[in-house]
């Protein structure tokens, strides 16, 4: 009779914190580079044609 080996299960309590680590700084790096296009140049344009179409389907302009 043969027998199979056995496997411990691996502690992996530490993995959690990990990934939100990654995941609020991928975070914090996507809203950083968000606020520095919308407050620049290109970021006026783009509101200003947003609003103008947003009017411009209300028919208000």
């Amino acid at each position: 009779m043969t027998t199979l080996p056995t496997t411990t299960p691996r502690d992996d309590r530490g993995i959690t914190t990990a990934e939100y680590a990654v995941g609020t700084a991928a975070g914090a790096g996507f809203a950083a580079l968000l606020y520095k296009l919308l407050t620049g140049s290109f970021g006026n344009q783009l509101l200003g044609r947003l609003f103008d179409h947003v009017m411009g389907l209300l028919g208000i302009g």
